[in-house]
Order: C-alpha cells, then structure tokens, then sequence
C-alpha cells in the first residue's frame, strides 16, 4: 500500500468544527471527495487536493507535509490521524512555496540522494527515475495553497 499526501481546505469555521467534533471532519472530507470526484477542479478551484507519494520530497519552513496541530481525538485516517495547519500558517506556506520556483525545488539533487536520504517513495529514487515526479506535484499544490491562503483557510492534512 502506498502513502498519498492528502489535503483539504476548510474554512476557519470548518475548521474549529473538525477539531472539536473529528468524526464530522471524516464525513464532510468525504463528501467533498464525493463532489469533486467528477468534477476535477483546477487547484486554484479545488477544497481537494493530493500530491501522490510525492510528499515527502516537499519539505517546507511550514509542514505541509504532515500538518502541525493533531486533531485530539481524530481515528487513523490511513497512516495516522489528519493533522492541520491554521490559516495564517497556510498563509506563511503559500508565500514560501510560491517564492520557490519548481527548478530550485530539485536543483542539484539526485533521486539516488533521495534514495540515500530515506525519502519516499524510496523505490522510485533507486530506479532512477525523473525529479519531474515531485516538480509536477509541486507545481499544482502552490496554486492550491495561494487559493486556500487567498480565501483565508486552514488546511486538513494526511497521509492515506
């Protein structure tokens, strides 16, 4: 089974719901995946987003990887419970994404480094395989996050 990096944007009202009642966060995650299901949104657009097994090669001054606040009480939600950034740490992590072009996200390193260094999907990197993988993930999440930031939202974050 693979790790896929998971995102969702919520309001702050959404998100003070999500921390004090984690079972409602579960269900209207889910029922966003359901409506945007076939739809596919741009992600300037989208309340959904995921970066496949490619978030772990974005590391970041904010988590967007794995969130920084848990939310007490939330059941696992594929490896572990959904964890959030607040909106202004959304804010703070869309501004040092967009400052940072694809280019500079892979410049110098090599997916044997990546290898080397544990970073998942640690398969991918031993076989070589393109850096493209991760820039291309990359440069559909920034515009997701400068939407969320731009709208004033939190993030829900997790791995599934």
């Amino acid at each position: 089974m693979s790790m896929i990096g998971e995102y969702a944007r919520l309001t702050p009202a959404e998100l003070d719901r999500a921390v004090r009642d984690p079972d409602w966060a579960r269900e209207f995650v889910d029922e966003l995946v359901e409506t945007e299901l076939d739809v596919h949104p741009e992600p300037s657009e989208a309340r959904l987003h995921e970066v496949d097994k490619a978030w772990h090669a974005l590391d970041f001054p904010v988590d967007v990887v794995h969130g920084e606040e848990e939310i007490l009480g939330a059941e696992d939600w594929g490896y572990g419970p959904p964890r959030f950034l607040r909106p202004e740490r959304v804010r703070i992590a869309a501004k040092a994404l967009s400052a940072t072009p694809h280019e500079a996200l892979i410049e110098g390193v090599l997916p044997a480094e990546l290898a080397e260094a544990g970073v998942y999907p640690a398969v991918v990197w031993e076989r070589g395989e393109s850096l493209d993988y991760v820039t291309g993930h990359y440069q559909a999440l920034v515009p997701f996050l400068r939407a969320a930031a731009d709208a004033g939202d939190a993030l829900l974050i997790w791995l599934d």
